[in-house]
């Protein structure tokens, strides 16, 4: 089943133009990562998805997602250093959206927060405070987070971005064993060596855009 048909994207940033003419389309279920050299327009991609920012031209068209199934986690989330939350605080706020009308957390809730903290192996720092974590750990309790709102389609910018090598493959081994539930992922990356093997699809932005399968990709650039 179709997830989202991306058409003839552009962005532009005053006058400078960040994404041209990008246009792909996935199924539900695929594991789509995003290549491509800085500055191709792979966060002005990602933004576009998730409704931040507006394209100059071209369509999104979802199937089956709604704008509230759709979780994003951007590259770098700037925390005050007085930010006050614990990591379970932080995790489990991400179930507030599905409640549309009052803001405690029942039993569901909670298990599923325990759920996604263990899955994200941070459970043994539930009650550290948010600002005392690395960068890694950071994005991984910023995901458990996204994982609360159980949305259908996961928006990751360089989720990766300060784990080590180790770290970063369990990172995104993680993230497969989401995407084989039937969660669709697109994700950015720039360590395209190790992630491309987790994906399915390819999207390589620059000059000439790339969209293929993992192995069309592999054998472009063989």
């Amino acid at each position: 089943m179709k997830a989202l048909l991306c058409k003839q994207i552009s962005v532009k940033y005053e006058s400078k133009l960040a994404l041209e003419e990008c246009s792909f389309e996935i199924d539900t279920g695929n594991f789509l990562g995003v290549f491509g050299k800085n500055g191709s327009g792979k966060s002005t991609l990602l933004k576009s998805i998730a409704g931040i920012i507006k394209p100059n031209s071209g369509t999104f068209d979802f199937y089956g997602i709604k704008k509230n199934e759709i979780g994003y986690m951007a590259q770098q989330t700037p925390v005050q250093k007085d930010f006050p939350a614990s990591i379970y605080e932080v995790v489990i706020s991400g179930t507030l959206c599905k409640h549309k009308r009052f803001f405690f957390y029942n039993k569901n809730d909670k298990k599923l927060a325990d759920k996604n903290l263990e899955l994200l192996g941070i459970e043994q720092l539930k009650h550290k405070s948010f600002q005392e974590l690395s960068g890694g750990q950071k994005q991984r309790v910023l995901l458990a987070r996204m994982l609360c709102t159980e949305a259908k389609l996961l928006l990751l910018d360089e989720p990766a971005s300060g784990l080590d090598t180790a770290a970063a493959e369990q990172l995104l081994s993680t993230l497969k064993d989401i995407n084989s539930q039937g969660v669709t992922i697109i994700m950015v990356s720039h360590d395209i060596q190790n992630a491309v093997n987790f994906c399915d699809k390819i999207l390589h932005l620059g000059k000439a855009h790339f969209f293929g399968s993992r192995e069309e990709y592999n054998a472009r650039t063989a």
